[in-house]
């Protein structure tokens, strides 16, 4: 196991940025490097203790899904070895974590797509009979699957925000008025986009959620990010299908009506819901037991649905 990255430091390169995940530098006027930490977030907010290989676990499940779900959408990836674009001395940093990618423009909206009845959207149906506005039949219990997968856009809220449901509608004009410039003629606008966006989030998520009950997983619910290239032309960008950004739970032990346990980093939002803090930076501190739990279910998770081993 390879020492935890709680931020990396190109110095070859510039650094445009970095998220509560994924460290962003320029590689030329058309690329990105994407470097990602072991950083862990909660309740939107980062924590000071990195989960060892966590970046490497999503990068490589990232790469697994990005390969095989290619053939319903163009991605990001150049296939560019980003040990190539650093020097020699900064190759360990982007070794099994880095990503050479083209330069899109995200779109201002995150595509949420929902196969069970869980989290936010369990508390929504509760209260309004459906989720985010789409109306569901009556009686459905917790973590029930859904007649069919449900799109449900949320808003990107800036760093130590949480994202925000929004109707379709909204995300229309969200992504109208982000992108009005750079779909100039393409012959593209906004609402098309979101259409499209919905299609393709709900058919590599359908594509992935098949795969994955081959593998004894359920994919509950998961996120994707997208972007357009100069053409207007949709790509799957950041992230596909990880920890990070699904719910994965173990099909042996799903009964609907209870709270299945999960792959995710839900073992760590249960250890902070036994502290006395507000959610509120700076996060506190994890034991060396939850660091070593929450690593063990990032590779669990990886090594499950791809059946390869962890390169770390």
């Amino acid at each position: 196991m390879t020492q935890a990255i709680f931020e990396s430091n190109i110095k070859s390169l510039k650094l445009l940025g970095r998220g509560k995940v994924r460290d962003i530098y320029a590689v030329d006027a058309d690329k990105l490097l994407i470097v990602t930490s072991d950083r862990l977030s909660a309740f939107d907010v980062i924590l000071p203790t990195p989960i060892p290989s966590k970046g490497k676990v999503l990068t490589q499940m990232a790469n697994f899904w990005f390969d095989r779900l290619a053939y319903i959408l163009p991605n990001q990836l150049t296939g560019i070895d980003p040990e190539s674009v650093v020097l020699p001395s900064e190759r360990e940093q982007v070794r099994g974590r880095g990503l050479v990618v083209k330069r899109l423009k995200p779109l201002p909206i995150e595509a949420v797509v929902r196969g069970y009845l869980i989290g936010s959207g369990w508390k929504d149906y509760q209260d309004t009979g459906a989720v985010c506005g789409i109306k569901l039949p009556a009686g459905l219990k917790l973590a029930a699957k859904l007649p069919a997968p449900i799109f449900t856009p949320a808003s990107k809220a800036e760093q130590g925000d949480h994202d925000e449901n929004i109707s379709y509608e909204q995300a229309q004009a969200d992504c109208g008025a982000a992108l009005a410039e750079a779909l100039q003629g393409t012959g593209k606008n906004g609402a098309e986009l979101v259409t499209q966006t919905r299609d393709a989030a709900i058919a590599l998520y359908s594509a992935a959620a098949d795969y994955a009950t081959t593998r004894g997983i359920i994919i509950a619910d998961t996120k994707f990010e997208f972007g357009i290239d100069a053409a207007g032309t949709l790509h799957l960008i950041d992230e596909a299908l990880t920890p990070d950004s699904s719910r994965f739970w173990p099909a042996d032990s799903y009964q609907e009506g209870k709270n299945p346990p999960s792959y995710d980093k839900q073992f760590v939002r249960d250890h902070l819901e036994t502290l006395t803090w507000n959610k509120t930076a700076p996060g506190p501190a994890l034991p060396a037991e939850v660091i070593a739990r929450t690593r063990d279910k990032y590779v669990e998770a990886y090594e499950a649905l791809t059946g390869l081993r962890l390169v770390d």
